[in-house]
């Protein structure tokens, strides 16, 4: 496959772009500086997301899209900001001629399944992730609109962070996945392993999936 991977510079967009390397699959780390994985089949752009003309022109001639793209991170506000960008990249993804699109997601909006309530809506929730967590929620309405791409969202457990590689997970949907002692993870590593095998597969499209550590 050919995979564009946006955001490749990232915790898990470089891993995306990482992992898919190691499958044979043709790579382009696309960024705003330009940089990501180097070696053979991989070749680093830098662009603007929001330019939904070059956008179009980057995707085209692609299989896929992975997007790792993060809200804003710079105090202000992110909820307008994040969503305006997913729709200029869904503008220009359409444009492309592309369909298929998967993009990683935050877990704050994934559902208690006690309680019935969205993480980020608890009163536990830790206020400095709250703004980040209501601009996934608010993306993840968005593609809910889109009737004309195969798009799958794609939302880690409550901890992740770099770690080891197993290639193991769990997959759920809207609902927390349960962990061990009220803390469900995933390694980036093993979420990259995820979006990966969901590219290859098409299993989930039009709809948003969870991903978590397996339960021993």
């Amino acid at each position: 496959m050919k995979i564009i991977v946006l955001g490749a510079t990232g915790m898990i967009g470089s891993r995306i772009a990482v992992e898919a390397l190691a499958r044979g699959h043709q790579v382009t780390a696309l960024s705003r500086r330009g940089g990501g994985p180097a070696g053979p089949g991989s070749a680093a752009v830098a662009a603007d997301v929001s330019d939904t003309e070059r956008m179009a022109e980057l995707v085209a001639g692609h299989d896929a899209v992975a997007s790792a793209l993060v809200p804003p991170r710079d105090g202000s506000d992110p909820v307008v900001p994040y969503v305006a960008l997913n729709e200029a990249l869904i503008a220009g993804v359409r444009e492309s001629g592309v369909r298929r699109l998967v993009v990683t997601s935050g877990a704050g909006s994934l559902r208690d399944p006690d309680s019935g309530t969205e993480l980020v809506d608890q009163p536990g929730f830790p206020a400095a992730y709250r703004p980040e967590a209501l601009a996934h929620r608010a993306v993840l309405a968005l593609y809910r609109t889109v009737d004309d791409l195969d798009w799958t969202l794609v939302s880690p457990a409550p901890e992740i962070a770099p770690g080891e590689r197993t290639g193991k997970y769990r997959i759920g949907g809207d609902d927390l996945l349960p962990g061990v002692g009220h803390h469900t993870r995933v390694s980036a590593e093993d979420f990259a392993v995820a979006v990966l095998d969901e590219l290859e597969g098409d299993g989930h499209p039009r709809r948003r999936i969870s991903v978590a550590d397996p339960v021993d």
